[in-house]
């Protein structure tokens, strides 16, 4: 078989081609990054079922070149602790709620004013608009990595094992579990409430030795975290909306080629959308089977809650706390709180 010089130059000029396409991008190919991310979710809640899936996809678009290791169920520590761990970079990434990251980024709680916001296109509308951009700001101040897409942790909900919350009265003496975090202790103490400050991994516990009676989370979380077994009663009170931020190690963040840097915030993004509405499609499902386990639920009236708060001098007292300008931002997306 004769083959001819152009033949040949044209053959190669396509294997070439196929090269250039097909190689990973130098940066890819220079360093292989494995890193570490914790989350103090069960491993089927949406955050990390979607969080696996936004690994494999960084991991295949950087030919292997960035893996992450993902920790769910607060296997590294508590809140505290493994927040201690990613400033340190002993964890790269952690996705907390503002409300917890309010012991080091005091802004970072605005966002879960009590009943600031109606619904979820009110949400989005700020944490994706001005509000949003504002905390982020702050976060980036106190030397962390933040992604723009605050990730859903949904409306909170209070579940008890006497009673359910009707009126403001049924709050009066109620020993509560809250997050560590002023904004809740805060919240509910102005409801006459008794609030202890307990980290997530040990919720379950408190509530089975009756160390508290009450906690309050959304309910994929109640679901997931099996609390239906150790309370009977779940109020829709939607008091305060949560959300996850994205967070990573500074130095972790700027030792990525930019090039694996746009890949992973790429991806982390997306992956935030999507969980957002893996969350909200889940609130009926999990009423159904959250009955089905023997929860009973009611729905209380907010206003007479909401007006508790505001006469017991809560707004005002956090409108001083955030600042005219943090404040401003925030009733300029949902309204006048105080």
């Amino acid at each position: 078989m004769k083959i001819s010089r152009r033949s040949v130059m044209i053959s190669a000029a396509g294997v070439a081609g196929a090269a250039v396409v097909g190689a990973p991008l130098p940066a890819f190919a220079a360093k292989t990054f494995r890193y570490k991310y914790a989350n103090n979710l069960s491993r089927t809640h949406p955050l990390n079922i979607r969080a696996r899936a936004m690994a494999k996809a960084i991991e295949d678009e950087t030919h292997g070149a960035f893996k992450l290791d993902i920790f769910p169920d607060s296997q590294l520590g508590s809140d505290t602790e493994t927040l201690n761990q990613l400033r340190s970079g002993a964890v790269q990434f952690f996705t907390l709620s503002g409300l917890i990251l309010q012991t080091l980024v005091p802004a970072a709680a605005i966002s879960g004013i009590g009943f600031a916001f109606p619904d979820y296109p009110a949400v989005w509308k700020t944490m994706d608009g001005k509000l949003g951009a504002y905390i982020r700001g702050q976060i980036e101040k106190s030397g962390l990595v933040v992604m723009d897409k605050i990730w859903d942790n949904g409306f909170r909900e209070v579940t008890t094992g006497t009673k359910p919350i009707v009126t403001p009265a049924d709050f009066h003496d109620l020993k509560i579990r809250v997050p560590v975090s002023p904004l809740w202790t805060s919240m509910f103490k102005a409801l006459g409430a008794a609030p202890t400050s307990i980290n997530f991994n040990e919720v379950y516990s408190a509530l089975q030795t009756k160390v508290v009676d009450a906690q309050e989370n959304p309910l994929a979380i109640i679901q997931t975290a099996k609390l239906y077994e150790v309370q009977k009663f779940c109020s829709l009170t939607n008091h305060m909306w949560d959300g996850f931020w994205f967070l990573g190690n500074k130095d972790a963040w700027d030792s990525l080629p930019k090039e694996i840097q746009t890949v992973v915030a790429k991806h982390t993004n997306e992956a935030g959308v999507l969980e957002r509405a893996d969350v909200e499609g889940l609130n009926s499902e999990l009423q159904k089977k959250l009955t089905s386990e023997g929860m009973k639920f009611n729905t209380p009236d907010p206003k007479p809650i909401r007006e508790a708060l505001r006469q017991g001098g809560f707004y005002s007292e956090w409108k001083k706390k955030f600042g005219d300008e943090a404040w401003s931002i925030l009733e300029g997306s949902v309204g006048t709180l105080t």
